[in-house]
């Protein structure tokens, strides 16, 4: 069957079919969001020194209410605590909630924003302009990572190899964790010394 022209009418609809309206509703552009959360993230890497030093007492204080955690029930604490946790990180990090922080490690740059979600570094694709060869218009989370290490106290924890993301701890809370493991830590000393 020979193909039929198409009539003007039918070649108008299909080009207004294809033609994308003009109406964009304001502030809710994906670009706009990605620019959001990019401001946002540069600003905590910009201010890496005083969130480090705010963790570590943040951290601390989270380890003093281990007898609290510990009878309430971890289990129990962890989502109302991974609720605080997921905001307040998704908004200053732009957190994936990956269960295994390394933030204070990579400068106040979350790595899982990496599209390639690398670990240890940056790939061999960073533009010259210090940009995501993946996504153009992202600043590269390792450039960033860098930059904010130098700015830490800690800044030769960048150096410090992280273990590949554990996906079954995905969605659960990294503050509940590490302060479950100090306080195990802090136990077993603990007991070591008393037995000594």
């Amino acid at each position: 069957m020979a193909d039929q022209p198409t009539t003007p009418t039918q070649a108008s609809l299909n080009k207004k079919a294809v033609q994308k309206t003009s109406y964009k509703p304001s502030g809710v552009s994906a670009t706009g969001r990605k620019a959001r959360s990019f401001a946002i993230r540069l600003w905590s890497v910009r201010h890496a020194r005083a969130l480090e030093w705010f963790y570590a007492h943040f951290a601390e204080m989270f380890l003093r209410l281990h007898p609290l955690w510990k009878a309430i029930g971890y289990e129990r604490a962890e989502g109302p605590i991974k609720f605080i946790e997921k905001h307040t990180k998704g908004f200053l990090f732009d957190c994936r909630m990956c269960g295994q922080c390394a933030l204070s490690s990579t400068g106040m740059s979350c790595p899982m924003n990496c599209p390639k979600q690398l670990r240890n570094g940056p790939c061999g694709g960073v533009r010259a302009n210090g940009h995501c060869e993946v996504e153009p218009d992202m600043p590269c989370v390792w450039v960033q990572a860098w930059s904010g290490a130098q700015k830490m106290n800690g800044r030769d924890n960048i150096l410090a190899v992280q273990k590949p993301v554990d996906q079954s701890l995905r969605e659960t809370s990294s503050w509940l964790r590490v302060t479950a493991a100090a306080a195990a830590e802090r136990e077993a000393a603990i007991s070591q010394g008393a037995a000594q």
